[in-house]
């Protein structure tokens, strides 16, 4: 019940934001009387709508990555453990510079982590039970150091800007092709019917499968440099060693025909240390480079 209330209020915020914004710009729509296109109000439009839902989501990454991980924050250290990976994250965000984020735990057997946030220095980083219980310390606090390499780099925010912007594109093209379609396909002279929306909304579907091609390239190139972050506030080898593990975990089964997909949540996934093995067309549509070449990368590192 609550995330579907989480649900339901992140899109009312994204309404409120983006009609806000479009009643300051003086932007009512992007069709004129006849059904024309206007394309700057179109563009202006596309981009409000577009970057908003990217922005709200942003502002609200830790309260949806609590509630959809059951993530349970550390405020207070009850165990060794927990106050081990307190001071470990903090020892590590003074290293890389970066304010100190919240720290959880979240229930799953597969070992995972992520790290997301609207600002560098008001982030959220947390990691698996299962994590904790399958690798060493060493490991883990390579794992953390990764981590924190997103939230320095700004990945969180990079990220949903370029989603943003793939966001306010896909709409801008696919209402043009609409148009366009509309026009010498069924011969309607202004658009603006049931059956333009209808359509526009399935080039819409088309285009964003083919433009997050775009946004998980980028979530795989920001994974080296996270390993690269990783291995300079530890070690390459402590890296390395983490990223083995993960390996032996996901990626043998999967060569062995058991499949071992990631249990975080979707809209997680890119946040994550590992999401799973992707084979053939597929890899295109990965958020993680393969474990290999991560490893592979990270030895050139270590000379």
């Amino acid at each position: 019940m609550m995330r579907i209330a989480l649900f339901l209020a992140t899109n009312i915020a994204i309404l409120i934001v983006a009609n806000i914004t479009l009643n300051i710009l003086g932007v009512q729509h992007y069709l004129d009387q006849s059904g024309q296109l206007n394309l700057t109000s179109l563009l202006i439009f596309c981009g409000v709508f577009g970057m908003a839902g990217s922005m709200v989501s942003l502002l609200l990454s830790k309260t949806m990555a609590k509630w959809s991980t059951k993530a349970q924050i550390i405020e207070q250290p009850q165990t060794q453990q927990e106050q081990w990976l307190l001071s470990t994250v903090q020892e590590l965000s003074e290293r890389a510079g970066i304010g100190m984020p919240d720290v959880g735990i979240f229930p799953s057997p597969q070992s995972n982590a992520f790290a997301t946030g609207w600002n560098k220095n008001s982030a959220l980083v947390a990691v698996s039970q299962g994590l904790m219980q399958k690798m060493s310390r060493d490991q883990v606090k390579a794992v953390l150091a990764h981590e924190i390499g997103h939230v320095a780099n700004g990945d969180m925010v990079t990220l949903s800007l370029i989603q943003g912007v793939i966001n306010t594109f896909v709409m801008f093209f696919a209402r043009i092709i609409g148009t366009a379609i509309d026009r010498l396909v069924f011969k309607n002279e202004s658009s603006g019917g049931i059956g333009y929306y209808m359509m526009v909304m399935f080039i819409e579907v088309v285009l964003g499968v083919l433009a997050s091609t775009i946004v998980m390239w980028f979530s795989r190139f920001r994974e080296y440099r996270a390993d690269a972050a990783g291995a300079a506030l530890t070690s390459p080898q402590a890296m390395i060693s983490a990223l083995e593990a993960l390996k032996r975990e996901y990626e043998i089964p999967a060569q062995q025909g058991q499949e071992l997909e990631s249990d975080m949540p979707k809209g997680l996934a890119a946040f994550g240390i590992s999401s799973g093995l992707k084979e053939g067309f597929m890899k295109a549509f990965a958020s993680h480079p393969p474990l290999d070449m991560r490893i592979a990368a990270l030895k050139t590192i270590q000379g």
